[in-house]
């Protein structure tokens, strides 16, 4: 079967970000994680958020317990900045908190520290 997902376009160059988190791993905790990432459950104050920072699009792949978000933005966007403030947007705190039952972390923990930013080390050289 294939895999592969659609891309939008964006009509601009855009960055990419990876990261990498690895939940709690318990089959019944992940089902529930993946339950509040689906359409019909997640949180429409947390999508306003994300892309009122200028995220312009932002997926999360799961293989077992560890996830892989890969997050477009304009070429002129600052991740901290943009952090910093998503940080303070409607039930961005309180969704932090929830989630981090799933994640193994603090209820605390502010999403930009929990998740770990890769480097990339290869792509199709021109």
């Amino acid at each position: 079967m294939d895999k592969g997902y659609l891309q939008k376009e964006f009509g601009q160059k855009t960055k990419r970000y990876v990261q990498f988190l690895e939940l709690t791993d318990n089959p019944e905790l992940i089902r529930e994680y993946r339950k509040w990432h689906s359409e019909e459950f997640h949180w429409k104050e947390i999508r306003d958020g994300i892309r009122a920072v200028g995220i312009l699009e932002m997926e999360i792949y799961i293989l077992g317990n560890k996830l892989v978000m890969i997050v477009e933005t304009p070429v002129d966007f600052d991740w901290n900045s943009a952090f910093a403030r998503l940080a303070t947007m409607p039930r961005q705190a309180e969704w932090e908190a929830f989630v981090a039952a799933f994640q193994g972390c603090a209820a605390d923990t502010k999403s930009d520290e929990k998740w770990q930013m890769a480097e990339r080390m290869f792509h199709l050289y021109d």
